[in-house]
């Protein structure tokens, strides 16, 4: 074969095509975003004095690049594990001045308080999977 059949196997990436496509399984969407918004928690906690709007206002992005991250088998499972990732990313933020009880009173004020940030975020995870997966069985009926 000579070399212009060896160029044309080699696939070459669109100007756009530049931004990270991953697809994780249920499993993997649910330990990314568990393990991002536990860091992000960590890293507002250290930089922003645990300024619970700055954690809500981080935790859209994760839940929307959760959502176009996950696999097409997966999907469903995005929205649900994002509420968990947020609780769990909240033990950072929370004040718990008093140990493990303050912590966890904390924890659970912090998800009364930041009740907006959490359906909100899950709500946009929840669109794009939604849109997702009418876009994939639409072009199912189409074959």
């Amino acid at each position: 074969m000579g070399q212009a059949g060896r160029q044309a196997r080699v696939a070459r990436p669109a100007a756009g095509a530049r931004l990270p496509n991953p697809r994780l399984t249920g499993l993997g969407s649910g330990l990314f975003c568990t393990v991002v918004m536990f860091l992000l928690g960590c890293l507002d906690a250290l930089l922003f004095d645990a300024s619970m709007t700055t954690y809500g206002v981080l935790f859209v992005p994760v839940c929307v690049l959760t959502a176009l991250w996950v696999r097409e088998g997966d999907l469903l499972t995005a929205p649900v594990v994002l509420p968990i990732a947020f609780t769990l990313g909240l033990f950072p933020v929370a004040d718990g001045k008093a140990g493990v009880l303050g912590r966890l009173v904390g924890v659970f004020t912090g998800l009364a308080t930041q009740a907006g940030w959490l359906y909100g975020g899950t709500l946009a995870a929840w669109v794009i999977v939604l849109v997702r997966r009418v876009s994939r069985v639409r072009s199912r009926r189409r074959t």
